[in-house]
C-alpha cells in the first residue's frame, strides 16, 4: 500500500515534503487555539513516532519492577514509566503479572482530580478500556465502571483481571441510563473526536470533519448532564476529553456551568498534577495538555479535564 501510494504521488509529479499532514480545518482551528508557533511545536511531535507510558498500580509496583529491569525507561511521575521503544505490550516484563497497563500520562491526569479514597463511591462513565477505571480502583475505591460498549466492557474486564484489581462492570447507553443511586465522585470520560491522540492514530484526521466537532460537543454537554446527575450533594464531578478542539473541552465546561446553578466549578492546582506537566494548568483551572508538551522525551497526547463540584444544598 505505501509502495503505491508513493508511486501515485511520483506520477502526479508532487513534492513529498509539501503533502499537508493534517487538513487545513484542523491546523487552522489550532492555529486559533494555540498560536502560530505552538501549532508548528504540536506538528512536529505528530511526525515522530510516539513513546509508550506504563502506568503502574502505585509507586512500590514501579520501583520493583526498576529493581528486576535496571536500564529500561525514565521515570515521568512516581507511577509512570516512558518507553522509547513500542511493539508487542504482552511481551513486556510484568505483563503477565498485572503489574502495570498501557495509559498515556496525559490521560492519567484525571482520576486523580476525583480525590477519591477507600470510601468512595466513585461511578467511571464511558470507562471502557479501563485505564482510569484501574487508576481509580487501584486507589481502594468502590468503582462502578459503565459503557455502552460490549466488546469494549470485554478489555475493562480482562485488564481487571490481569491486574487484580475490582470493579462493578455495568453495560448501558448513559444516554438513556437510570442510576440506581448517586455517586460522591463522578468521572465522564467523554466519546470525542480524539484530536490529542492523533500522534497514535496518524489516520484519524483523515476520518474527521469540522461538522463532527460540533456534532460531538452536543453530545458531551448532553452525556454532562447526564453524569451531573448521578452526583451526589457536595460530590466532585471530573469531565475530560482526549481531544484538542477547545469546542469539546473549554467550551463544553463553560456552557455546563451557565446552565446548571447547582455546580461550580473546583480549580484544578498545579500541585494536583505531575510536576512534569505543571504548565498544563491553565489559569481558568482547567488542564489542558496538549503534544509540544514534554516534547524533549516524546510529547504526549492533547487533553482536556474540568472539575466541578454539586452544591450540598442542591435537591437531589
Amino acid at each position: 500500500l505505501i509502495n503505491a501510494v508513493l508511486r501515485r504521488v511520483s506520477e502526479t509529479g508532487q513534492n513529498v515534503d509539501t503533502v499537508p499532514d493534517l487538513p487545513t480545518w484542523l491546523l487552522e482551528g489550532w492555529q486559533e487555539a494555540y498560536g502560530a508557533e505552538q501549532t508548528a511545536a504540536m506538528e512536529n511531535v505528530l511526525r515522530q513516532t510516539p513513546p509508550l507510558d506504563l502506568q503502574f498500580r502505585d509507586a512500590n509496583a514501579l520501583k520493583d519492577w526498576q529493581v528486576a529491569n535496571p536500564g529500561i525507561g525514565h521515570v515521568l511521575t512516581p507511577t509512570c514509566l516512558r518507553l522509547e521503544e513500542t511493539g508487542d505490550v504482552t511481551r513486556l516484563p510484568g505483563f503477565d503479572a498485572g503489574m502495570w497497563w498501557v495509559q498515556d500520562i496525559s490521560a492519567a491526569l484525571a482520576a486523580p482530580l476525583l480525590r477519591a479514597d477507600a470510601q468512595s463511591d466513585i461511578l467511571d462513565l464511558c470507562a471502557a478500556p479501563g485505564g482510569k477505571t484501574l487508576q481509580l480502583a487501584a486507589g481502594g475505591g468502590r468503582v462502578t465502571a459503565l459503557d455502552a460498549s460490549k466488546n469494549r466492557l470485554q478489555h475493562l474486564t480482562a485488564n481487571l483481571a490481569r491486574t487484580g484489581l475490582e470493579a462493578e462492570i455495568l453495560l448501558a447507553d448513559l444516554e438513556n441510563w437510570d442510576p440506581p443511586r448517586k455517586f460522591s465522585r463522578v468521572l465522564l470520560d467523554a466519546p470525542c473526536s480524539a484530536t490529542g491522540t492523533i500522534r497514535r492514530h496518524p489516520d484519524l484526521p483523515l476520518h474527521r470533519r469540522r461538522s463532527d466537532i460540533e456534532k460531538s460537543a452536543r453530545l458531551q454537554s448532553t452525556l454532562l448532564e447526564r453524569a451531573a446527575d448521578a452526583t451526589t450533594p457536595g460530590g466532585t464531578l471530573v469531565y475530560c476529553v482526549c481531544s484538542l478542539e477547545p469546542e469539546e473541552g473549554e467550551g463544553v465546561a463553560r456552557a455546563f456551568l451557565a446552565s446548571r446553578d447547582d455546580f461550580s466549578l473546583m480549580p484544578i492546582g498545579a500541585d494536583e498534577v505531575p510536576e512534569c506537566l505543571s504548565m498544563a494548568v491553565t489559569g481558568a483551572g482547567h488542564v489542558r495538555t496538549t503534544p509540544a508538551m514534554l516534547a524533549a522525551s516524546g510529547g504526549c497526547d492533547g487533553f482536556f479535564a474540568a472539575r466541578f463540584q454539586k452544591k450540598a444544598e442542591a435537591q437531589t
